[in-house]
């Protein structure tokens, strides 16, 4: 007996080796953990149970057959955060450079079929070289299984992917259904084709980072949610944004303990809107004085920075909050921001998050750019989202809500269920000036008439007494009460229930 369990414990010892002392120093010489740290990492300290720890590749070309490591390349379980249960799959680049084989994609199918099965999220963290050339078809044919249980999971389980090195090729579609990307600076990129590749077909020249490092997906390609400076401080931000997450599609977010009076006021926010329409001011202000201890985690930060899209904490419950920001293109909702906050809704509908919308925009963003690059099909997208989202939403406009532009921000003919303005909001078809411009066209030259008809304009309309007489806003609020009445709002939608028509599916204008 005593020798059948010291070869458990040998062969045990032989997998947590991975790819041997050699190759576990090469990585963390880079500044990287090795697959089994970030898991600890990543876990409730001791709840890790290990599936699959001793399966090993079938592949017999090309002299595979004389090394077989136990493990194949990925480390697949479960366990906790915050005693919450997840399901986790961890690329180990020091054996066979973490590439995918058959055996490696069906242990990740594996742990997302019992998702799936059980109700808990899935975390990928992706350190691989791309599929194993030595299988050829049969590793391909493991990608796609793998992207057939994405596709099945998507609004179902939560699934956040984590790059922490290499992600080409075949390897980057997996990431890019899941529902979040976050990377780690300098040491992962993703591309679908690198830049050997890219020089020979193209002739351009460029390097792994600018093709596909963190700061290129952050900012420009919006494929990454965000993006940290280690191993360690990435891992962090993934647990702490599971905090806010329901395991899947069937239960409510969590709620935590919180110590932030419900009906605290904030009379900073009455000076909040400057006196000129024109002057931006920091949205970013609001979201944190209306957010349980000002805690909020910022969903793709440095991309589309004209809207802000984060999760806070209302009453401890996780609230979605999408918001124009005045800072940048003066709020302008633009093809970027229509894309990043469509998606951002789409996520917390699916997972039944409510959503809050902070409002202050001037219109969409003209220009021929614009209109040659989609924006009317892409501002449809954010239309779309809100109009179909049956959770609970609660709108406040702060400043300008003009145009199709206010129509599309969680207004009250989208379904809205709380639609509140501050006294300082101006909801109209368009600007005075422009507005003047076009009604009294034939008064152009009399500058006189013209600023006294704007004056009468702004009086007339720059204001949310017009929308509240219609019904259209449920009512003009204090700025400074703004945690209390959303918190009220919130909690009196506790019990909605809104049900869209039968379909297989809708047909969203992508």
């Amino acid at each position: 007996m005593k020798d059948i369990l010291q070869e458990l414990e040998d062969r045990r010892k032989a997998a947590r080796a991975g790819g041997g002392e050699a190759r576990v120093a090469a990585q963390h010489a880079k500044g990287k953990l090795t697959a089994r740290e970030r898991i600890e990492l990543l876990l409730d300290e001791g709840s890790f149970e290990e599936f699959d720890m001793f399966v090993a590749h079938r592949c017999t070309d090309f002299g595979m057959p004389d090394t077989r490591p136990a493990g194949d390349g990925v480390v697949t379980g479960w366990g906790t955060v915050n005693g919450r249960m997840v399901y986790v799959f961890s690329q180990d680049f020091t054996v066979f450079g973490g590439s995918l084989s058959e055996t490696h994609a069906q242990k990740i199918c594996k742990v997302m079929d019992m998702a799936i099965q059980n109700g808990a999220p899935v975390i990928g963290i992706n350190d691989s070289g791309g599929a194993r050339i030595q299988e050829g078809v049969a590793s391909l044919a493991g990608y796609a299984e793998v992207f057939q249980r994405n596709i099945m999971a998507s609004g179902v389980v939560p699934q956040i992917s984590v790059i922490m090195g290499p992600c080409a090729g075949g390897a980057v579609y997996s990431p890019a259904i899941t529902d979040f990307i976050f990377m780690v600076k300098d040491s992962s990129y993703m591309f679908v084709t690198g830049p050997d590749v890219v020089k020979t077909v193209t002739n351009e020249i460029v390097t792994a980072e600018e093709l596909g490092g963190a700061s290129t997906h952050t900012r420009k390609s919006s494929v990454a949610d965000g993006a940290f400076e280690n191993d360690v401080e990435t891992l962090a931000e993934v647990r702490r944004l599971v905090d806010f997450l329901p395991l899947n599609n069937r239960e409510k977010p969590p709620v935590r303990p919180f110590f932030d009076n419900v009906a605290r006021v904030e009379d900073s926010l009455d000076t909040l809107i400057p006196d000129n329409p024109n002057t931006p001011y920091d949205m970013k202000e609001l979201i944190l004085k209306v957010a349980d201890e000002s805690d909020f985690f910022e969903i793709q930060a440095e991309y589309a920075k004209n809207i802000i899209t984060g999760f806070i904490r209302i009453e401890g419950s996780t609230v979605g909050v999408v918001a124009n920001q005045p800072m940048v293109l003066a709020g302008c909702l633009d093809i970027d921001a229509s894309r990043k906050a469509a998606r951002f809704v789409r996520f917390c509908d699916a997972f039944e998050i409510p959503i809050l919308t902070l409002v202050d925009v001037p219109g969409f963003l003209p220009g021929t750019s614009q209109e040659y690059g989609g924006v009317i099909k892409h501002g449809a997208k954010l239309l779309f989202a809100y109009g179909e989202a049956t959770v609970p939403k609660v709108t406040v406009i702060t400043r300008k809500a003009y145009g199709g532009a206010y129509d599309v921000m969680a207004s009250k003919h989208l379904r809205g269920d709380f639609n509140y303005a501050w006294p300082t909001a101006e909801i109209a078809v368009m600007g005075a000036k422009g507005a003047v411009e076009i009604l009294y066209r034939s008064e152009l030259g009399d500058k006189d008439k013209i600023a006294q008809r704007t004056k009468d304009y702004e009086n007339r309309f720059a204001n949310p007494f017009v929308a509240a007489e219609k019904g259209f806003i449920d009512e003009v609020i204090m700025p400074h009460s703004t945690r209390r009445r959303v918190a009220r709002a919130f909690a009196s939608l506790r019990g909605k229930k809104l049900v869209n028509p039968w379909k297989k599916h809708d047909n969203i204008p992508l």
